[in-house]
């Protein structure tokens, strides 16, 4: 897990934003990727599960016990490859009610209290979702500094980076708000693409999707594959697969939350235009794809909402780029 921690700090550094200025080039469409759900047999055993049926009854149980016990029920088999894993069994989001006032960005404060306030609409959004196909669901932990610190995956925010970050060592979502509205160093916030805070939501659901990853499996199927990988820019490739896949996700969550929130359309566009803004840097490691593609999977997310929709990994190539 040492080595999945560190990845991520790495995957991380890669994530910025590109300047523009009175671009009014029209936003990309939404890809589809060509695939069904898998419909997996509730009633199959994994295949490390013992038979309880050929197992010898104790010689002190008595006949009307053994008559009388009722058999247990068989855990469903949960698929965590990349292709098809059991999550894009589990359709949409269900709404949920989450307000989120006027908190202020450059407020430590009142961004800290809306993350906060959000995580809890985050778990009542995925918890379910993921409960109703076998997956077992924690809470993942948030630690959110004005400034900056430093997590088990490393420094928060990383040097010269905004981001915040997801480290799957313990399951906790890291982040900096001075670095997220104001930026750092020579890296610009988010706030210069807009002040209002559902797109700094919007990338700690970016985050949560991360967590979503690691808790069906798909994080370590993601890692063992790039483990596999013999060239550099198969790595890189994987890695964008990864985070659009999060993004994507995401995306969901603010659909579903879109009512009360509220995300009427004139900030949905203002969520459109924000991920067709921030991506892959030139002259940086391109781990995390393309400002068209950026925008192609939040849109992907927000407009289909089912985690099948999500599949980045049966994606064309060029809507992953």
């Amino acid at each position: 897990m040492g080595v999945i921690a560190a990845v991520f700090v790495v995957v991380v550094i890669g994530t910025t934003l590109f300047k523009s200025d009175g671009d009014t080039e029209a936003l990309s469409p939404v890809s589809v990727p060509t695939y069904t759900p898998p419909t997996l047999r509730e009633t199959e055993r994994p295949s490390d599960e013992p038979t309880r049926a050929s197992s010898t009854p104790s010689e002190t149980e008595s006949e009307q016990e053994r008559e009388t016990q009722v058999p247990r029920p068989a855990r469903p088999v949960l698929n965590t490859t990349l292709q098809n894993n059991t999550l894009y069994r589990a359709g949409g989001l269900p709404t949920v009610h989450c307000p989120a006032g006027s908190a202020n960005i450059y407020s430590h404060a009142q961004l800290k209290a809306l993350i906060l306030k959000t995580s809890r609409c985050l778990d009542k959004a995925w918890s379910p979702t993921l409960s109703k196909q076998g997956i077992e669901w924690r809470r993942p932990g948030y630690a959110i500094a004005a400034k900056s610190g430093r997590g088990a995956c490393g420094d928060y925010p990383s040097r010269g980076s905004i981001v915040p970050y997801y480290c799957p060592r313990n399951y906790t979502i890291y982040a900096s708000t001075s670095a997220m509205s104001r930026g750092s160093g020579n890296a610009q916030g988010y706030g210069g693409l807009t002040s209002w805070h559902g797109a700094i939501i919007s990338m700690m659901a970016h985050e949560y999707g991360h967590h979503v990853q690691q808790l069906t499996g798909l994080n370590e199927s993601w890692w063992q594959k790039t483990l596999r990988s013999t060239s550099t820019s198969g790595k890189l490739a994987l890695s964008r697969r990864f985070e659009l896949q999060a993004t994507c996700f995401g995306a969901m969550f603010m659909r579903a939350a879109s009512a009360s929130y509220p995300v009427p359309p004139a900030k949905r566009q203002i969520l459109y235009y924000f991920y067709s803004r921030v991506g892959d840097w030139p002259g940086y490691p391109r781990d995390h794809g393309s400002p068209a593609n950026n925008n192609r999977w939040f849109r992907q997310g927000y407009e289909k909402n089912k985690t099948f929709q999500c599949n980045t990994w049966l994606a064309p190539s060029n809507t992953t780029s």
